[in-house]
């Protein structure tokens, strides 16, 4: 059963509680239902109060009731996000044509390159096909090359894990190379490694990695600015050896061993 009173950040439910049509929301303001939009704006700016109505009426007691009061940090993000959205620059129909040709001749040529060739040569227009039409008997081909291809990807990350597995690394030393979609903002290489990200879009609060008496294997250029994607790290003799991929132009890689694994946050 729904609480019958609940006072909670609007960031997070406002949304979806418009939608499921059985809950009432009213600021501390007033009692009556307003257009979101306003809504959003009024509650900004002060605590606020949503209240779960479930089709029972029934009184709400102060034990059922959770105030939350909204971190000035996170106040000022928001009304930063609204201010932006509000100044943003009016719609240009030109662009959009220009940025959705570009893409779809993107789409044309990747799709092109990348299906089986046996595939794309009864595929009687690649324009339609990349629009998400094909006939029947392309669409069953697909459906079995897809079929294999999970097949030999679950083989894959089933190995994977098994090798992971062997490495006998403890749960706290993977925990320090985790940056998923963290932002390179510094490598220094020379008697440490040191990388440093913008951890904003990550989720991690730790913005510094140290790799101690590092050995290069191998380090692609343009890490700096891309994001960091995925990791292998695999236990050696003498430690640990690193294996980062990024999200960037040409997808770079670094390998790297070293004696130890250090991380702070600055």
């Amino acid at each position: 059963m729904l609480l019958d009173a609940l006072m909670v950040s609007i960031d997070s439910v406002a949304k979806a509680l418009l939608a499921s049509g059985i809950v009432r929301i009213d600021t501390m303001q007033q009692d009556t239902n307003t257009d979101l939009n306003i809504f959003l704006h009024e509650c900004y700016s002060s605590h606020y109060k949503v209240m779960f109505s479930p089709v029972f009426e029934e009184e709400v007691t102060e034990e059922d009731q959770i105030v939350f009061h909204m971190p000035p940090e996170q106040r000022a993000h928001i009304e930063k996000r609204i201010a932006e959205y509000d100044v943003r620059p009016p719609f240009d129909e030109k662009k959009c044509k220009e940025e959705y040709k570009e893409s779809i001749e993107w789409n044309f040529q990747y799709k092109a390159e990348n299906l089986p060739q046996e595939i794309v040569e009864q595929i009687a227009d690649i324009r339609v096909f990349t629009l998400g039409y094909c006939t029947r008997e392309v669409m069953l081909q697909l459906n079995k090359q897809n079929a294999e291809n999970r097949r030999e990807m679950e083989r894959i990350s089933k190995e994977f894990r098994e090798v992971m597995m062997a490495q006998d690394i403890s749960d706290e030393i993977h925990g320090r190379i985790q940056y998923h979609d963290c932002t390179v903002t510094e490598l220094l290489t020379g008697d440490e490694v040191v990388i440093r990200f913008d951890n904003r879009g990550g989720f991690t609060n730790i913005n510094k990695l140290t790799l101690v008496a590092p050995e290069i294997i191998k380090q692609d250029g343009g890490i700096v600015g891309s994001y960091w994607l995925y990791q292998e790290l695999y236990r050696i003799d003498n430690g640990y050896e690193l294996h980062v991929l990024f999200d960037g132009e040409n997808m770079p890689e670094l390998i790297v061993r070293c004696a130890d694994i250090l991380v702070e946050e600055e």
